[in-house]
């Protein structure tokens, strides 16, 4: 730099200086007076017109030739000064070089001017809105007066008013009148000001179309503060600008005139978002597993600091900076994607580094949106954390909120009333919404609302598992069930919220249970951070008056809220929900289950029209109690059930309820004390029960009665009710009263009774055949009785003669006998043969003294192939630690006569130890029998080669729809070859002896027919393999064990190909073409005769060291043992497998 160009420093030793000329300029003389005196607007918002000229003439077009043309032109010459003070006190310091100095720096430059004139004509081309001074920005030798110029087009900061009056002529000279109750602004602006500086144009301009957002901001300073946020939508660079105003009413004007014009601008600008930043924008929610094509919009929006009270240090810069990035509505999520890098393009960012949030829509507990500015707040909230807020601001604030707005309607499609506040100005709130596509989804989308949640509070969703029930009363019925996670047995918190809040205005199901669930963890569990989900009004809108109920625990709001949000629900089932136990006479007041607390106010109110509830296996409390009589003493509940059996009730908690539930004799149905340590007095439980007329079903299985000689129920009291189900399981019955239910079942008063439960009554054989002769009909019994664990001996005879009379009912269930004599089983077994009235026969878990003889397996094998009426029939077993109930070897040839038989539908054998014997019998079924449906035989031992022969039976049957999966075998598959493994261990080392000479000679037998060829246990003579003990490695046992379950895993896919096949000839009329395709693609290329060796060649497969040529049980190594340790490898590898598959076949024969 040279020293013409260097400033020059003051300095108190220079001579005195020379007169020095004003910095201010003068005004030309030709100026008119008048025009100088016009009154200016002082904002936007004046009564003058904001596109009026400070002449007070309408602003036309600039000329921007002339406007060019000004520019370029030397600035003007300064004027020499007037008498008297200098108009700047600063101007008298300064040196006449340094003026010179300024001069010649002012003039633009060629580049400069080439810029200045590409880039004019769009800053000029312009319609003048709003401009005016801001105030000097001062240094210690220079000084500046930034002019601001606002069009319908570019937003320009110019370094002084002369500037600005160059390129609009309409705007005054510096030198012009100014209104002198004019506010300066200022105008603050890191980047801008850098880019100002680093211009040689003289001017900085924002266009408008790039402006995101213009809104207040509370930095804590003594002045009123707008921000202007702008996005270069090509380079994607984003800067602020700062203004500092200290005149309310000026700020006003400009946040009006700045939001109008850019609100303008953008309307009618056809711009749209790069392509790059629109694929950084999707990469970025594909992460959060949150992108789909049909739901995916983004905004430009600015994330606001949240500027209050002075900073503490200068670390909380970087925090309090407001800046530009993207939201993003996915399409369960929102999400705040900050701008890729400005150093490197968007598409190439890396998304390890950003640094966005996101939040769950349905986690969306307010949105505000301001009506003075562009900002807005979004508040989400998760169970349990305190909410957190998003200060956003943008020019389209309404097409977010509209947006957000939509995707809440969208995941929750059935609530009526959103679950967040909705703050934002009436024309907004009056904006009907776009009509939701119409999508196919089941349950009124219920399975989209769940995710909704689970995604919002960060849940997996394959953890929760549920059925719809379409065939049970108050139908469909939605149940929850046991949660799929292996790691626990319960669902969280959090899953018990997502899966009640799911359900909530979902009107699909008219009944919701949640049986054998754990509902302890919200029994209690109080949420102090809000209650957006509270439920404080009725489906309708109408208001609830239930008193505090943000006080009351998640499990009562959350019941209340599906009792009140659906018109349709009539039943609730919180059967074995709550382990808790009541709490002592002296401890602390119990709370009881919270159920009742929820649930029976509303009834007594008529909130609510569920009035079937169901508490089984709860223990009450006294507080239960006294809900549930408050309740139920009210005629206009109208209940239908309430069900309280194994509740721990005693004597004066179960005349309580008896009392409570006999006002309810116009509605209600079913009547349930099961289970609890009450004993009932027959003339006292009768006297209640007379009050009853409408009782459908009647369960009072484990009760205790009073001794005495009274029958439990009076014949007028049962004739009266037209009951379907009666069960007394558990219950000792007396000769009076089974006396009174023969004749009971003998009035026609008792057809429409489907369900007789019997079980463990002390019954014999003779009163069995009592009570089936007296429901005898013309025709078979529509009736299912159950004579469980009874002594069905005593008496046998007369049993044994109803069943060959055909007197039984279409269902009998008759599990856990125990026999003596095998002969009186087997006498059973021929009645059954020549029975013609029962069509479902469960004799599961039959005791026997020993395995069953040969006589018995022909009893059996005849009956199976000799009965025309069974279409169900369970023979399965029982096997626990202290007890065995199996039927013994000859069931395989019992179960021969299936062959014959053409009725038969459904069979149960599981639980009887069939293994590979067995395996061949089903094979050998299922090739023949033609009208078996379904083949329950899972839980037999049944090895990999036994499942791989029942599978290959499945190419020749074509009406099999069911088989299991056997995983219950495979596990005990695994857990067999892990006690084969634990033999002897020497350093980590597994070892397995080597088979004998005897055991060899045994498997050639067992395998010849099977394996064609000689068979080789190993390239060694025999001798030599006895007097060794190989060792394995655990990866060797590793590797079987991964060939069997990836062998275990092909036949369970061959097996459905096959059951498919089946399923569209069964279904599917002409559906003949698409099952030979289906048999085609699952046709195995070996047969179930060769099952070992597939075994072998799985391995092979799964084993890449296995040579092509080898044979089974090949590759033990020579006697010699000078091969390889590669190779010894290899073929100890293979004598594992060969080994192990052949004890095996040993152990089934």
């Amino acid at each position: 730099m040279s020293s013409r160009q260097r400033r020059k420093s003051l300095s108190i030793f220079r001579p005195p200086l020379q007169p020095l000329t004003p910095i201010r300029d003068e005004q030309p003389d030709s100026a008119p007076a008048a025009t100088l005196k016009k009154r200016r607007p002082n904002s936007y918002t004046d009564d003058e017109s904001p596109m009026s000229s400070p002449g007070g003439q309408k602003i036309e077009r600039a000329d921007s030739k002339r406007s060019l043309s000004r520019l370029m032109t030397k600035g003007r010459t300064r004027g020499t000064p007037k008498e008297g003070r200098p108009s700047s006190v600063f101007g008298s310091l300064r040196s006449l070089s340094s003026l010179k100095d300024e001069d010649e720096n002012s003039a633009p430059s060629p580049s400069s001017m080439h810029s200045a004139a590409s880039a004019i004509p769009d800053v000029a081309a312009g319609l003048l809105i709003h401009h005016g001074p801001l105030p000097e920005v001062s240094g210690v030798f220079r000084r500046r007066c930034p002019y601001l110029v606002l069009t319908d087009v570019h937003l320009t900061q110019f370094k002084s008013q002369g500037r600005a009056s160059e390129m609009f002529p309409d705007i005054a000279g510096p030198h012009g009148p100014v209104r002198a109750n004019m506010r300066h602004s200022r105008l603050s602006s890191s980047s801008s000001i850098h880019e100002l500086q680093g211009s040689s144009d003289g001017y900085y301009s924002i266009p408008l179309v790039h402006v995101v957002a213009v809104y207040k901001l509370d930095d804590g300073e003594p002045y009123f503060t707008l921000e202007v946020a702008h996005l270069s939508d090509n380079t994607s660079s984003a800067s602020t600008m700062t203004l500092h105003i200290h005149d309310p009413g000026e700020s006003d004007g400009w946040l009006t005139a700045i939001r109008s014009a850019a609100s303008k601008a953008r309307l009618t600008s056809s711009t749209f978002f790069p392509r790059n930043l629109v694929e950084y924008t999707a990469r970025s929610l594909e992460q959060e597993q949150d992108y789909h094509p049909d739901h995916f919009q983004m905004f430009k929006v600015v994330q606001r600091a949240n500027k209050s009270g002075k900073r503490s240090s200068s670390d909380d810069l970087t925090k309090l900076t407001s800046k530009v990035c993207i939201l993003a509505v996915g399409m369960y999520k929102i999400h705040i994607v900050p701008l890729p890098k400005s150093a490197r393009s968007p598409s190439s960012s890396s998304l390890s580094e950003l640094n966005g949030t996101s939040h769950g829509i349905v986690t969306l507990s307010s949105v505000n949106i301001q009506t003075f500015d562009d900002s807005f707040q979004l508040w989400f909230r998760v169970p349990f954390r305190p909410p957190h807020a998003l200060h956003l601001a943008a020019l389209c604030v309404q097409e977010v909120a509209t947006c957000i707005r939509q995707a809440a309607e969208y995941l929750r499609p059935e609530w009526l009333e959103q679950p967040f506040a909705w703050i934002a100005p009436s024309s907004l709130i009056d904006d009907a919404l776009l009509p939701l596509a119409p999508e196919e989804d089941d349950n009124l989308a219920f399975d989209r609302t769940l995710t909704a949640y689970c995604a919002g509070y960060g849940l997996d969703t394959s953890n929760i598992r549920y059925t719809v029930n379409y065939t049970c009363g108050d139908a469909p019925a939605f149940e929850l069930l046991p949660t799929a996670s292996v790691q626990r047995a319960r669902y969280s918190s959090m899953e018990l919220l997502a899966i009640f809040r799911a359900l909530r205005y979902n009107e699909t199901f008219h009944t919701i249970r949640f049986g054998g669930i754990n509902l302890d963890l919200l029994n209690g569990l109080c949420d102090p951070h809000g209650w957006e989900h509270t439920p404080w009004t009725r489906r309708s809108g109408e208001p609830v008056d239930l008193g505090e109920q943000q006080r009351t625990s998640l499990l009562i709001q959350e019941v209340r809220a599906l009792a009140l949000k659906s018109r349709r629900l009539r039943r609730l089932d919180f059967s074995y929900c709550f382990t808790r136990r009541p709490s002592s006479a002296g401890a602390a007041p119990d709370n009881g289950c919270g159920v009742c607390e929820a649930l029976f106010p509303l009834c007594v109110k008529q909130y609510t029209n569920v009035d079937w509830v169901v508490l089984d296996g709860n223990p009450l409390a006294d507080v239960d109690i006294d809900y549930l009589y408050a309740a139920a003493i009210e005629k206009s509940c109208h209940f239908r059930a309430i069900e309280v059996g194994y509740c721990g009730l005693g004597d004066r908690h179960l005349e309580i309820v008896l009392q409570a539930l006999s006002h309810q004799g116009e509605t209600l149905e079913t009547l349930s004390f099961c289970g609890n340590f009450a004993r009932f007095q027959p003339l006292v439980l009768r006297e209640y029960l007379d009050q009853l007329s409408f009782i459908r079903s009647l369960d009072f299985s484990n009760t205790y009665r009073t001794s005495g000689a009274e029958p439990l129920f009076e014949l007028n009291t049962l004739c009266r009710w037209k009951l379907a189900e009666l069960s007394l399981s558990g219950t000792s019955i007396n000769p009076e009263t089974l006396a009174v239910l023969a004749e009971y079942l003998r009035d026609p008063q008792s057809n429409s009774l489907k369900i007789l439960c019997l079980n463990q009554c002390g019954l014999t054989g003779g009163n069995i055949k009592d009570l089936c002769h007296a429901m005898t009909r013309s025709t078979p019994r529509q009736l299912h009785l159950f004579i469980s664990e009874n002594s069905l001996e005593q008496g046998h005879a007369r049993l044994v003669e109803a069943v060959e009379q055909s007197l039984t009912p279409s269902q009998v269930t008759m599990e856990m006998v125990e026999y003596q004599e095998e002969k009186n089983y087997r006498m059973l077994l021929q009645a059954w043969a020549q029975n013609t009235s029962t069509v479902y026969l469960n004799m599961s878990k039959v005791a026997l003294p020993l395995a069953a003889c040969t006589d018995t397996a022909a009893a059996l094998e005849a009956m199976l192939a000799n009965n025309e009426a069974l279409h169900i029939l369970n023979i399965g077993g029982e096997e626990t630690h202290l007890e065995s109930a199996i039927f013994g070897p000859k069931l395989n040839q019992a179960l021969a006569g299936l062959k014959k038989n053409r009725v038969l539908k459904a069979l149960h054998v599981e639980h009887q130890k069939l293994g590979l014997p067995g395996a061949n019998t089903l094979a050998s079924i299922l090739e023949e029998n033609s009208t078996l449906i379904e083949l329950h035989c899972a839980c037999n031992g049944f090895s990999l080669q036994a499942f791989t022969v029942i599978v290959s039976s499945l190419e020749h049957n074509t009406t099999l729809l069911y088989l299991p999966y056997m995983e219950e075998d495979r596990e005990a598959e695994f857990k067999k070859w892990d006690k084969e493994f634990e033999g002897s261990k020497d350093n980590g080392l597994r070892g397995l002896t080597t088979p004998t000479k005897a055991t060899v000679n045994t498997m050639r037998r067992s395998l010849g027919a099977a394996m064609p060829g000689p068979l080789q246990i190993a390239n060694r003579p025999i001798g030599a393999a006895t007097k060794q003990k190989r060792q394995y490695t655990q990866q060797q046992a590793d590797r079987l064990l991964r060939s069997i379950n990836t062998k275990w895993d092909k036949e369970m896919a061959i097996m459905q190909g096959f059951l498919q096949r089946n399923y569209i000839l069964a279904h599917s009329p002409h559906g003949l073409a698409a099952a030979k395709r289906a048999a085609t693609e699952n046709e195995r290329p070996t047969t179930g005769l060769s099952g070992l060796t597939n075994v072998q060649l799985g391995s092979n497969e799964a084993t890449p060291l296995g040579e092509p040529d080898r044979q089974l049980g090949a590759g033990m190594g020579a006697a010699s043992g000078e091969e390889d340790e590669g190779i010894e490898a290899v073929e100890d590898d293979g004598e594992l497998e060969t080994t192990l598959m052949m004890r095996d076949k040993l152990q089934l024969n």
